[in-house]
């Protein structure tokens, strides 16, 4: 998968993973195709281990990393959770509505928020 996305994406230099990915081999690959490979590890660890996640280029991928959870999870929330059409076809359409719906919701929120700007300036003048 990461040598896919290094191949379409060439720019890319790292890439932040689950806790459940961690295998000292998948961290060895994936040194060889990326300059910065954010694999935390479950429970006690080392010294060594410590520095790498206390780190500054270790932290701010993995908070990128929940900003990307988080936004996994409103596409679940708007209609991402079962894909009920068959095929790639069926899937890529299925993305792009939630996407679409997601998308459609921030811009209403934004618009409300807007107008409530504009309702408080009136009513404050």
């Amino acid at each position: 998968m990461a040598k896919g996305a290094k191949d379409r994406f060439h720019n890319l230099a790292g890439c932040s993973f689950d806790k459940g990915f961690y295998s000292p081999d998948n961290k060895g690959q994936l040194g060889n195709i990326l300059d910065y490979v954010i694999l935390p590890k479950k429970g006690r660890l080392s010294a060594k281990d410590k520095e790498i996640e206390r780190s500054e280029e270790f932290v701010l991928s993995r908070r990128k990393h929940s900003a990307v959870e988080s936004s996994i999870n409103a596409l679940e929330n708007h209609g991402l959770d079962r894909c009920l059409d068959h095929g790639l076809h069926g899937f890529k359409r299925y993305v792009a509505l939630s996407v679409l719906a997601r998308n459609m919701q921030i811009l209403g929120h934004l618009i409300q928020q807007k107008e409530l700007r504009r309702q408080k300036r009136r009513k404050a003048a």
